[in-house]
């Protein structure tokens, strides 16, 4: 991959914004960028073939703000998009923010401490705010699922002393990343039509290779969650799978043992196959062999010691793969009740009890597709 040819040392951070169609959101996006007085920052806004209004509200907030550049381009999808960006970049680091979000004031600044304080690490991680249900009266903001998870005892540290970092939503806008280190290591989005989920690759490529990593749960970034638009909100596909393969692919190519780190990899596959069961997935027989193939892909012995899968879903992975793994009762209940206190000392009862209807619901789709439909 080639050095970063409009280097400039003035310039600490590249702010990377892809946009397709994302007029509704984009003002206050780029206004909640521009709240960070971060000096040493640029922002490049890529307008991604949009037939809304989206380029309109681009050049008046680079008319406001001399910090944005804005370039307009034909329609190729977002990780060709978020690509041309990291080419244009000229900051040491890279940082990207989805359209559709917004930001708390003084991120950068934040994350570009942390970055002097611990000798420029290649990645530089924050917690974040989940927005959810965005726009009714329900709406609410709570704590990501790593906040107050991540051992800081140590900094900078790397993937296998945190492998909880990869184990949740790939929120790969909530960090910076060094544009050296991404050079260096090739580390580039999957460029596919659409969004495509192609932030699950490039999660992995970059965690996993980072030499050095420092965290914060100081938390800035607010991604709304389930929208309508949203590449996450779509109907039951094969695109999970895929992502995760892609995924094992990348595990697979630099040799990743750790155990720590494939149990949270795995929880990453068992919650794209939980979630293709909640709709109905296993119906389609193709879509269903896509999932044991999935599951063959795991360690049965590092599934059968992941307290935090149900009997009934291990069951399932069984079933698909001809493999018996062992399952704990207890150790499961327990893990349900650290989760409800969890949920409950850092979001309040009504999250926390929310969860619990979430976890009853998975829990009789993965028994139903126990006893009714998973022999291969």
């Amino acid at each position: 991959m080639p050095s970063n040819l409009h280097f400039d040392e003035r310039i600490e951070v590249t702010v990377i914004v892809p946009c397709f169609n994302t007029a509704q959101y984009l003002d206050q996006c780029l206004t909640s960028i521009e709240a960070d007085d971060f000096a040493s920052l640029e922002v490049i806004v890529l307008n991604d073939g949009s037939t809304d209004n989206s380029l309109e509200i681009m050049r008046r907030h680079e008319e406001i703000d001399s910090r944005i550049r804005v370039i307009d381009k034909p329609n190729q999808g977002y990780g060709a998009t978020v690509n041309r960006g990291i080419e244009e970049s000229r900051g040491a680091y890279i940082a990207i923010v989805e359209p559709d979000d917004y930001l708390k004031p003084g991120m950068y600044t934040r994350l570009m401490d942390l970055a002097h304080a611990y000798g420029e690490p290649d990645v530089v991680k924050s917690a974040y705010w989940r927005v959810c249900m965005p726009g009714t009266p329900q709406e609410n903001v709570c704590h990501c699922a790593y906040y107050k998870r991540i051992n800081t005892k140590k900094q900078p540290f790397t993937l296998r002393d945190n492998p909880r970092l990869i184990q949740h939503h790939p929120s790969i806008w909530s960090a910076i990343y060094k544009r050296s280190f991404l050079d260096e290591f090739g580390i580039r989005f999957k460029e596919v039509p659409g969004a495509g989920w192609v932030d699950n690759p490039f999660l992995i490529q970059t965690l996993a290779q980072a030499r050095s990593i420092a965290y914060t749960d100081d938390s800035f970034y607010c991604y709304r969650e389930d929208l309508p638009t949203s590449s996450s909100a779509k109907k039951a596909s094969d695109l999970p799978i895929v992502r995760w393969n892609d995924m094992a692919d990348i595990v697979d190519e630099l040799n990743i043992y750790d155990k720590g780190i494939l149990e949270s990899f795995y929880t990453i596959g068992f919650r794209y196959v939980g979630g293709l069961v909640e709709q109905g997935a296993f119906e389609d027989p193709a879509l269903k062999a896509r999932c044991a193939a999935l599951f063959k892909r795991m360690n049965p012995e590092i599934v059968s010691g992941m307290s935090h899968i149900s009997g009934a879903f291990k069951q399932t992975y069984s079933q698909l793969t001809g493999v018996v793994v062992s399952a704990n009762k207890v150790a499961y209940v327990a893990y349900l009740a650290s989760e409800f206190v969890y949920s409950l000392r850092t979001n309040g009862f009504g999250f926390a009890f929310s969860r619990i209807g979430l976890f009853g619901n998975r829990r009789a789709a993965e028994k139903g597709e126990r006893l009714d439909k998973t022999s291969a």
